[in-house]
């Protein structure tokens, strides 16, 4: 049974991928992790080894941890961080009840490095229309909720990357790019293990935007204006991904909660 210091797999998988989603810890044991290196959605790990070099950080912030079985070190590490005046949960069953649940994760080995501060980073070409919000939009709602996104000129992007120890994305002949017919959406979806039924008609619509496919998906011409609308209205590219963020976050809502949904104005009967 949940108590208030304890949470459900199927009640945080409600949450992963929404603006109010918890700071998720992991802190297997490193025989546990090698058994399996994959990652609930958006976390990141930690040792409990090292909880009050870390702790500190996460001041202010609801936290989830996660070990293996939802035992003594989710329990020990929650306890300690509700010491420090942080509000942590310990995940039910640990990672394995989430895995039994047969809910997304992430491979880690398909992460990149993340920097001194531990994020990562990404860089692609300035004034984003959809791929390159899209991306950044799955990238901090389900892998890295930290991370960071330099837009720079399309001839500088590979040479940013490399002087900036960054990830290209969205541009030609890198790992995360276009993948015939499938957009650099699709292939992160793909290669994140998100590949969830709403996940996969968010990618539909994103594809036939990207691509000028509306006949794929009927959303996508109202993904279309949207994206174009926001990339009129911002000149700074982070302001627009800022604002994206909403926009994802809306059509990803939908694709998962209200696609059954429909709106129908009542008709006025008019008396005679």
């Amino acid at each position: 049974m949940s108590s208030y210091t304890s949470i459900s797999p199927d009640k945080l998988s409600r949450l992963i991928g929404t603006a109010n989603a918890p700071t998720l810890i992991d802190v297997r044991v490193d025989e546990d992790f090698a058994a399996d290196p994959r990652l609930i959605p958006g976390a990141v790990r930690r040792s409990h080894l090292d909880i009050q070099d870390w702790s500190s950080r996460l001041t202010g912030q609801s936290v989830v941890v996660v070990c293996q079985k939802g035992q003594k070190l989710s329990e020990g590490t929650a306890a300690w961080l509700r010491y420090g005046k942080v509000a942590a949960e310990v995940l039910e069953g640990g990672h394995l009840a989430w895995t039994e649940a047969k809910l997304p994760t992430v491979p880690t080995d398909k992460i990149p490095k993340r920097d001194g501060r531990g994020r990562t980073v990404w860089v692609t070409r300035a004034r984003p229309k959809i791929d390159r919000i899209a991306c950044p939009w799955l990238i901090r709602r389900f892998v890295d909720p930290a991370a960071v996104f330099l837009y720079v000129a399309s001839a500088e992007v590979e040479a940013t990357a490399e002087r900036f120890n960054a990830t290209p994305f969205d541009i030609e002949n890198v790992f995360w790019s276009h993948r015939g017919e499938r957009c650099t959406f699709d292939v992160m979806v793909q290669e994140f293990g998100l590949s969830t039924p709403p996940m996969e008609r968010l990618a539909e619509m994103v594809r036939a935007a990207d691509t000028a496919r509306p006949d794929l998906s009927p959303e996508a011409p109202g993904l279309l204006a949207a994206s174009l609308g926001l990339s009129r209205m911002f000149d700074d590219d982070l302001e627009q991904l800022n604002a994206g963020m909403l926009l994802y976050d809306a059509f990803y809502r939908w694709c998962r909660d209200a696609t059954s949904e429909t709106h129908n104005w009542p008709t006025n009967k008019v008396k005679r």
